[in-house]
């Protein structure tokens, strides 16, 4: 693929703040991605003057003002665009000089991306925070993580990854094709493992470009909102619903034995709220369903490719 000009696209809900301190960055790489890039903010219907603060401080920033759906608010803005390539931002993100060349010739060097993920540092710049992210299942549920014992050594390797949250590249009509973002996990969580799986499904690839650097504060939309607790449930509620939408096979049948002794240990540990997680998990099953039905699998093979997913990310 040749890249002849991107888009960076920034999620904002009630992120003033986020993007006075943020945007600055990501104009500034803008201006040196080596392609025309244009900078546009989606805004879920903000009731802090976020939309106002664009108007005065950067009047050259797009604002396409949008119904809050989450990440899913991606999916119809990127069916409105004409770029091949698409930077897809938190509002929480501050992006490093010289940061996006790395990401878009990911798509010219790769024939399989869907995304490109960057080296992505805590706020403060002091701490790894990802994106070559690996997946397990434990006890049943699957995670996606990138701190993992001994992953230090791979920081600055380029590789595969797995998923990629805050901050990724991709190619808009891949992430089109397979559906985007799925609204069944809003208000959130989970979403970047859920694509970065379904990619892989259908026989496309995420890429880890550690020569592009971000810095993420994380949950600074989430935290506020609904607090570590509400975060944990959000997870929990999501990892169920991720299991229900996209496993098969064995790995299915552990998970749903896995219910009963984890749901007996949440209530004997008094962690009703993660009892009630998987409560509002199951109210989404309808929708689930709906998800599995829609899947295809004609030539029998969906557990080969899950399982060699599980294994190419296995940590």
């Amino acid at each position: 693929m040749t890249i002849d000009r991107t888009h960076i696209l920034i999620l904002n809900y009630n992120g003033r703040s986020l993007l006075e301190e943020c945007l600055p960055t990501i104009v500034e790489a803008a201006e040196g991605a080596g392609v025309p890039c244009a900078v546009s903010v989606i805004d879920n219907a903000s009731t802090d003057g976020s939309c106002d603060l664009l108007a005065q401080r950067w009047p050259r920033v797009g604002l396409i003002r949008h119904e809050n759906l989450g990440l899913a608010s991606f999916n119809d803005v990127l069916a409105t665009l004409d770029e091949p390539v698409v930077l897809l931002l938190n509002n929480d993100v501050k992006l490093e000089g010289g940061s996006i060349p790395p990401l878009l010739r990911a798509f010219e060097e790769h024939d399989d991306a869907l995304f490109s993920a960057p080296l992505c540092w805590t706020f403060d710049g002091r701490e790894y925070e990802g994106m070559r992210t690996r997946v397990r299942s434990r006890f049943g549920l699957v995670q996606g993580m990138c701190r993992v014992p001994g992953s230090e050594a791979a920081w600055r390797e380029a590789d595969l990854t797995a998923a990629a949250g805050p901050v990724l590249a991709v190619d808009r009509l891949r992430f089109l094709e397979i559906g985007g973002y799925d609204p069944v996990y809003f208000p959130g969580r989970i979403e970047d493992l859920d694509l970065g799986f379904r990619g892989w499904m259908a026989g496309y690839r995420g890429y880890y470009e550690p020569g592009s650097v971000a810095y993420h504060r994380g949950l600074a939309t989430f935290g506020p909102a609904f607090g570590d607790a509400g975060c944990d449930r959000l997870a929990v509620r999501n990892s169920f619903l991720f299991a229900w939408k996209n496993l098969g096979g064995p790995r299915l049948a552990r998970h749903l034995l896995w219910i009963p002794p984890r749901l007996a240990y949440w209530l004997a540990r008094g962690r009703i709220d993660l009892a009630l997680a998987l409560v509002a998990a199951a109210r989404r099953w309808d929708d689930v369903r709906r998800r599995r039905r829609s899947r295809r699998d004609a030539d029998g093979t969906w557990v080969d490719r899950q399982e060699a997913f599980f294994r190419r990310f296995a940590w």
